[in-house]
């Protein structure tokens, strides 16, 4: 039987505000010398997987390229490219009726989340190895996290008793107030569930069909419907909406009699808050982790992230269990005890309109990104990089006009009909409603400062006229 790395790559990127945000949510974080996304391509490459399957937004294809470009053996990848978000119930069914179509029934799916951080990828082998071999006699298997505290934001597995080898899970339970947790904890008979699954997708189709049939049958009219091109399927909206936004735990594994848990023999966090960061990562003699550039004095059990442009100096003075993120466009300062109500923060920056909430600082777009350096009236300023052999869409504004500066590579512009090689240090002018495309022509990535003047600078200020990525 093929085993098969299924990931699911989302999530709203509130918990982990500012840096996470809507549109690069925590997937693409590194923690720990890389992204999150990419620790899990490679646990499942680990584990032995051949394909890889990979369940996400449709806005999100690009910054996944990019993570698999960066891999020095990255997996041939297929994905399932989602509308909008659909929870993990109708993710996992259009899974396994992929691999039902393009593989065998008999495909053991290992579906992993792509936001969680397990550093020991030798004992995570090992129990995937007991999972693959469960879900190979037709068990639906789930990754059982030994609870270390009275967590209240995790669900939770009843078995008969807690110990190091799989047994049948007696129940799910949805994330508990504090003092059920506690009383979870003393029973001795509770895991965290840890939201990673294998199984076969003939188990997993059977047990939908049994317990979850509307959502199976609408998942079913999904993929009738949906349209593949390069390993890329894509989704009519109007029938992928007719899923329910259910967890595959209340749609499947609540109900199903043949669930195993393999409890995890490996070190395990959902990266769910800013102090699970600050807990990933290796602490000074007073508690405190934060990377160079952090001078801290009388400071204890605080975390600091610092993203910046330019070389940013922070400085600590008598402080205890705080977060502090430094962005270019948004500071948090936190104590850890309150962290989880940055989603309320997110929640109240959304009900301003304030736009800039969802987006990075850095915005990643399929050829490239670009990061605003300044904005004042009448102007802004940019600094934008292009991948070797991308370029722009052709455009033009109603309202800027723009000056770019090449800093690094060779850039064909675009201007009217006509077209200049532009080499580091020369000067393009885009005259205002004149359409204009920019082409890194070069081997190696081009930078190029752009100045943007006008009455207006917003980014719906775009025309495109043609465009390499469908978007015009």
């Amino acid at each position: 039987m093929q085993l098969l790395s299924v990931v699911l790559s989302g999530g709203s990127g509130t918990r982990l505000w500012p840096v996470s945000r809507q549109s690069y949510p925590k997937p693409f974080m590194h923690i720990g010398g890389s992204t999150l996304l990419q620790q899990t391509i490679e646990r499942g490459q680990a584990c032995g997987t051949g394909d890889l399957l990979v369940v996400t937004n449709q806005d999100h294809l690009f910054h996944t390229q990019n993570v698999l470009e960066q891999m020095a053996d990255a997996p041939d990848t297929a994905f399932l490219l989602e509308p909008k978000g659909r929870n993990t119930g109708p993710a996992i069914a259009l899974a396994a009726l992929h691999c039902e179509k393009h593989f065998s029934p008999d495909t053991v799916m290992l579906v992993l989340s792509a936001d969680h951080l397990i550093p020991n990828v030798e004992a995570f082998v090992a129990s995937a190895t007991e999972a693959t071999r469960l879900a190979r006699q037709g068990s639906i298997v789930v990754f059982g996290i030994p609870p270390t505290s009275p967590e209240t934001g995790f669900g939770y597995l009843e078995v008969a008793q807690v110990s190091r080898e799989s047994q049948k899970v007696i129940r799910f339970v949805e994330k508990p107030d504090l003092p059920t947790a506690q009383g979870y904890l003393s029973t001795g008979r509770y895991y965290w569930n840890s939201g990673m699954f294998c199984s076969t997708a003939a188990a997993m189709l059977a047990a939908m069909e049994l317990h979850a049939p509307e959502m199976l049958a609408a998942a079913r009219k999904a993929m009738d419907e949906s349209s593949t091109q390069d390993k890329r399927t894509r989704f009519q909206s109007r029938t992928f909406d007719l899923q329910p936004d259910i967890s595959i735990d209340y749609a499947v594994m609540e109900h199903a009699q043949n669930v195993q848990v393999v409890p995890a023999k490996f070190s395990w966090s959902d990266v769910g808050s800013w102090p699970a960061v600050a807990e990933a990562l290796p602490a000074d003699a007073s508690g405190n982790t934060f990377g160079r550039g952090v001078v801290a004095i009388d400071t204890r059990g605080t975390h600091v992230r610092v993203e910046s442009h330019l070389p940013k100096i922070v400085a600590t003075i008598g402080l205890q269990d705080l977060i502090i993120v430094d962005t270019p466009s948004a500071l948090l300062v936190a104590d850890k005890n309150s962290s989880q109500k940055v989603k309320q923060v997110v929640d109240i920056l959304k009900a301003r309109g304030i736009e800039s909430v969802s987006l990075p600082d850095t915005v990643h777009r399929p050829w490239g990104t670009y990061t605003t350096l300044t904005e004042e009236g009448g102007y802004k300023v940019k600094r934008i990089t292009v991948k070797p052999g991308h370029a722009l869409s052709l455009q033009y504004h109603h309202r800027r006009a723009e000056h770019w500066v090449v800093v690094q590579g060779i850039a064909k512009v675009q201007v009217g009909d006509e077209e200049f090689e532009t080499l580091p240090g020369q000067y393009r002018y885009i005259p205002l409603k004149e359409k204009h495309r920019l082409t890194n022509i070069g081997k190696e990535l081009l930078v190029l400062i752009e100045v943007q003047c006008g009455d207006y600078l917003g980014e719906d200020d775009i025309v495109r006229l043609a465009d390499t990525y469908g978007r015009a």
